[in-house]
């Protein structure tokens, strides 16, 4: 999709880049091909769930920890179609995922 699009210019262009995906095989799975068609080593995976607060306090905080700077963020997470689902926290998961997520994290990484 697009976002792995990105990743793999971004890869092309010698930059380190994070995969942030719900799935560990399938996250697996796109940086070994990224790392692959880039020669690039620095691609790696950090699981990330938008539907989930928590999830994203997590990543946000191994980001701030682990990376001695974030240049760019491309939020490209997206559901659609999913039936009415209220998430653990007690929102409606579609527009978590989609919007409360991604906004969070975005806010939490600008420090």
């Amino acid at each position: 999709g697009i976002g792995k699009c990105v990743a793999m210019d971004l890869a092309r262009r010698n930059a380190r880049t994070i995969l942030a995906c719900r799935s560990q095989a399938r996250g697996q799975a796109a940086v070994e091909e990224i790392r692959v068609a880039t020669g690039n080593p620095a691609v790696v995976l950090r699981l990330l769930d938008t539907s989930s607060l928590a999830s994203v306090r997590a990543f946000a905080r191994a980001v701030l920890r682990e990376e001695p700077r974030l240049d760019v963020l491309v939020n490209n997470a997206g559901v659609t179609g999913l039936p009415f689902t209220i998430t653990s926290e007690g929102l409606e998961e579609t527009f978590t995922t989609n919007y409360l997520g991604p906004f969070l994290l975005t806010n939490l990484l600008l420090g």
